[in-house]
C-alpha cells in the first residue's frame, strides 16, 4: 500500500503562536479573549459542540488546531438566514461543512419516515435544530454569507452521497451532493489526512480548484487530464444487454446497419478477419473508472445496481482507482480512498487537547449523545464485516485501524481523573465492532491486492489474523488500573470471530459483561442472511454455548440480547414467520426492533431500489431480490418480531391464515399467537384495517393486562377481557 506523509510532519501554520484554545470558540467574544482577529477555518456542524474525540467537529477542529490553524465552530445555526453564518466573521481559508455525527435524514426520520420527537446530538435532546439534508443547506448558506470563500463538505452525510444515490425519504435517485451543495470539494471517509493536506496547501496560496490530487477527496470537473486513461465500468463488469436503451457508453449516436446495401458475401470466398488488440497494462494511479451517468442510473435499475457493484469494488486503498460519474456537462471525480492512519498517528489524534465535555455556552443542558459515551473509549475504527445494510465500510473503510494499548490506557486514566460524574465504571472499550482490535490481514501484499467485500463472509478468510490476545491483554491491563471498578464491553460483538478464541470469550464473559451482551444475528434464515452477508445461526449457537458455559463457571446470571432486522431485502413473509417461531422457541420477547432503513450507497439500499443483487454480476436476467416496500408489509414484518405484543395479533392472524398456517393460531404452547384478543388492545380499525393501540383496560383485579409488574403474569378469564377474532 502506498505510504503517506505523517499527519503531524507538516510545518505548523504561523498562527500556532496563539497557543491551544481552552475550547474552540463559538462567538466573537471568545475569539477576542483568545486574541484572534479572525478564524483560519470555520466548521459548521449540525450537532451541538462537544469537545470530545467521538464527535467529528471536535476531532477535526482540534487536529487542525494542532497544525497551527485558528478554528472556530458554528453549531446548529439558523439555516433560514445567512447572517448566522457570519457570526465568526470571514474565514481566511475555508468553511468546513458537516451535518454532524449522523446523517440528517436518519437523525430526523424513523424507518417509517415519521418525524422523531428528539435529537440525541442536541442540547436537552431537542428536535428540529437542523434542516433536512443539512450539508446542502449549510453549504449554500455559507456561500451566501461570504462569496468567494472555499466551501468543503464532509462527514458521513456527504460521504454517503458522493455519487448519484437512492434517497429513501424522497424515493428517488438524487444527484451527488457536490453539485447540489455547490461545494468546491468533498472529503469522504476518515478525513484527517485530506483535511490537513488541503488546509496547508490553501494556506500556501494554492487555489482550491487546482487541488485535485488528494486522496479521499471529490470535486467537479469538465475534463479528464490528458495523461489519464479512462476505463468504462462495463469493461470491468459487463452488465449485459439493457432492454429499450441505447448503448449508454457510446461516444456518439450509433445508427442501425444498412442491411439492404450490405454486400452479399454468402457465396464469395471472402472471410471475416477479427483482430484481438493486445491488452495494455495501465498505471492504476493514472486510471479512472467511468461509472454510468446520473441520467442513466435514474432510468435503469440494472445500471444503478451495476454502479453499486463497481463502486464497492473500488474501496480498498491498496488497489482502488479513481472514479468519475457524469452529471450534466460536468463529472463528479472521486480520488481513491485515503491511506489508513498508522497506530502512532491514531494515538496522537485521540490524545489532542479535548476537554471531553460540552462547550460552556450550553450551561447545565443535558447532552444525550455525550451521556451515552462520556465514560467510553474508542479503541479502533473500520470494519471488514461488509454487512450490506451498514454504512461503516462506505465511510470508515474495511481496514482496521487500532490505537496502541498505552494510548488507550492513558485515555482511561484521563476519564478517571477529569470527566465529571465518573464512578469507576468504563461503559465501553470498543468501536464499530467490539472484537476487531488489532485484527488484520496476515500479508500486506495480499491485503493491498484484495477486492473481497468481506473478510468474514461467506467464511472467515484464511489470510485474516483472528488472534484476540492483544485485546485480552488490553482488558486485563485496563481493569487493574487504580480507581477502575469495572470495565464493560457494550459495542456489538462479532461472534463468528469470537468463537475462534475461547480464551477471549471466557475473559469477556467473566469480567466485562454487565449482565446483558449485545450480539446481532440479524436473522435466522439463509435467504435474508445471504443478502446481508451475515453468518448462519451455527456460529450463534456455538457462541451461545460458550457464553452460557463461562457464565456458569463465573457464577453469574447473564443473558445474550440478539438484534434482528425486519423488512431487509431478500426477506419473505415465510422468513419472518420462521424467525418468530425461533424467538418463541428460545423464549425471546424483543422490546425494540429495527426495521431496515435504506441509507445512501449501502449495497442493501441498491437491492431495495433496484430489486437486483449487486453482490453478483448484474444483468437484466440476473438474480432478482424480493423487496418489502409497502407500509402494511413492513408493519407485518415488525409484528412477527414482536409476536408477543397483543396489538400485533390481529395482523398476524390475518397473515397466518393467508399463508395457510392457521395451525399456529391457538392457546397452546405450540401456537405462535392465541385465538383470543384482550379488550381495548389490537382492535381492528375499520378504515385502515390495522390493529389499534388503545389504552389498556383494567381487569377485575385492578392491574393492567399486558403490563410487566415484575411478577409472572396470570390470565383473568372474564368475558369482558377477551374478544374472539373470527
Amino acid at each position: 500500500m502506498q505510504n503517506a506523509a505523517n499527519l503531524f510532519s507538516y510545518r505548523k501554520h504561523w498562527a500556532q503562536r496563539f497557543g491551544v484554545a481552552p475550547v474552540l470558540p463559538m462567538s466573537r467574544k471568545e475569539m477576542d479573549e483568545l486574541g484572534w482577529d479572525s478564524c483560519d477555518i470555520i466548521i459548521v456542524t449540525g450537532d451541538a459542540y462537544i469537545d470530545h474525540p467521538s464527535f467529528g467537529m471536535a476531532l477535526v477542529g482540534r487536529l487542525l488546531e494542532a497544525q497551527g490553524f485558528r478554528v472556530g465552530i458554528i453549531s446548529q445555526p439558523d439555516w433560514k438566514d445567512a447572517s448566522a453564518f457570519q457570526a465568526l466573521g470571514k474565514p481566511n481559508l475555508f468553511f468546513g461543512i458537516t451535518a454532524g455525527n449522523m446523517d440528517s435524514m436518519v437523525n430526523r426520520y424513523t424507518a417509517d419516515r415519521k418525524i422523531r420527537s428528539n435529537d440525541a446530538y442536541t442540547a436537552d435532546g431537542a428536535a428540529g435544530k437542523r434542516p433536512d439534508r443539512s450539508v446542502v443547506v449549510y453549504a449554500q448558506r455559507a456561500r451566501e454569507a461570504f462569496k468567494g470563500v472555499p466551501v468543503i463538505v464532509g462527514g458521513i452525510e456527504a460521504s454517503l452521497r458522493r455519487i448519484a444515490h437512492y434517497d429513501y425519504w424522497s424515493d428517488k435517485v438524487r444527484r451527488s451532493v457536490l453539485p447540489d451543495s455547490k461545494a468546491d470539494m468533498l472529503i469522504y471517509g476518515n478525513a484527517e489526512r485530506a483535511i490537513v493536506e488541503v488546509a496547508h496547501r490553501l494556506a500556501k496560496g494554492e487555489d482550491i480548484k487546482e487541488i485535485t490530487d488528494v486522496r479521499g477527496t471529490a470535486f467537479m470537473t469538465q475534463t479528464v487530464p490528458d495523461d489519464w486513461a479512462v476505463i468504462d465500468s462495463t469493461d470491468i463488469d459487463q452488465p449485459g444487454r439493457i432492454e429499450k436503451m441505447p448503448d449508454p457508453y457510446a461516444s456518439e449516436t450509433q445508427g442501425q446497419p444498412d442491411c439492404k446495401n450490405a454486400p452479399d458475401v454468402a457465396d464469395s470466398n471472402s472471410s471475416v478477419v477479427q483482430f484481438t488488440p493486445k491488452r495494455v497494462k495501465l498505471d492504476r494511479a493514472k486510471t479512472v473508472v467511468k461509472l454510468p451517468d446520473y441520467d442513466q442510473v435514474v432510468s435503469s435499475n440494472v445500471l444503478y445496481a451495476h454502479t453499486s457493484r463497481v463502486f464497492h469494488l473500488e474501496t480498498n486503498p491498496g488497489n482502488a482507482r479513481a472514479l468519475m460519474q457524469q452529471h450534466g456537462k460536468r463529472y463528479v471525480w472521486l480520488n481513491p480512498p485515503p491511506i489508513p492512519l498508522t497506530t502512532e498517528e491514531f494515538d496522537d489524534v485521540y490524545e489532542l487537547n479535548y476537554t471531553r465535555v460540552a462547550h460552556p455556552s450550553y450551561g447545565k443542558a443535558k447532552m444525550p449523545a455525550w451521556e451515552m459515551i462520556r465514560f467510553s473509549v474508542n479503541i479502533m475504527r473500520g470494519c471488514f464485516g461488509g454487512c450490506t445494510f451498514c454504512s461503516i465500510t462506505e465511510h470508515e473503510g474495511r481496514i482496521i485501524q487500532s490505537r496502541s494499548e498505552d494510548s488507550i490506557i492513558r485515555e482511561v486514566e484521563a476519564i478517571r481523573d477529569k470527566v465529571p460524574g465518573f464512578t469507576g465504571h468504563i461503559s465501553d472499550l470498543g468501536g464499530p465492532t467490539a472484537n476487531m482490535y488489532e485484527l488484520k490481514c496476515k500479508s500486506e501484499k495480499i491485503e493491498s491486492a484484495c477486492r473481497r467485500l468481506s473478510c468474514v463472509y461467506p467464511d472467515i478468510c484464511s489470510n485474516l489474523n483472528t488472534d484476540h490476545q492483544p485485546l485480552i491483554n488490553l482488558y486485563r491491563r485496563a481493569r487493574k488500573l487504580p480507581g477502575i471498578k469495572k470495565i464493560f464491553v457494550a459495542s456489538g460483538l462479532r461472534y463468528d470471530l469470537a468463537v475462534r478464541s475461547p480464551e477471549y470469550v471466557k475473559e469477556l464473559v467473566t469480567h466485562h459483561v454487565s449482565g446483558y451482551l449485545k450480539i446481532a444475528p440479524e436473522h435466522t434464515e439463509q435467504g435474508p442472511l445471504s443478502k446481508m452477508m451475515k453468518p448462519g445461526m451455527g456460529s450463534y449457537d456455538a457462541f451461545k454455548k460458550m457464553f452460557e458455559k463461562y457464565s456458569k463457571e463465573a457464577g453469574k446470571e447473564q443473558y445474550l440480547i440478539p438484534y434482528f432486522i425486519s423488512a431487509h431485502p431478500g426477506t419473505t413473509d415465510e422468513d419472518m414467520l420462521n424467525l418468530a417461531l425461533w424467538l418463541k422457541e428460545n423464549d425471546f420477547r424483543l422490546d425494540q426492533v429495527q426495521a431496515f432503513i435504506p441509507t445512501p450507497l449501502a449495497i442493501a439500499s441498491a437491492m431495495y431500489h433496484t430489486g437486483k443483487n449487486p453482490l453478483r454480476k448484474v444483468t437484466e436476467g440476473s438474480e432478482n431480490v424480493s423487496v418489502i416496500r409497502g407500509h402494511k408489509q413492513r408493519r407485518l414484518h415488525k409484528a412477527f418480531l414482536r409476536y408477543h405484543d397483543a396489538a400485533n395479533w390481529p395482523m398476524l392472524r390475518e397473515s397466518l391464515k393467508r399463508m395457510g398456517r392457521e395451525d399456529l393460531i391457538g392457546n397452546g404452547k405450540r401456537h405462535l399467537i392465541p385465538e383470543w384478543q384482550p379488550a381495548g388492545k389490537g382492535e381492528i380499525d375499520k378504515k385502515t384495517k390495522y390493529a389499534t393501540r388503545k389504552p389498556v383496560t383494567h381487569n377485575a383485579t385492578g392491574t393492567s393486562r399486558g403490563k410487566s409488574t415484575g411478577k409472572k403474569r396470570t390470565s383473568v378469564k372474564k368475558k369482558n377481557t377477551r374478544q374472539r377474532i373470527r
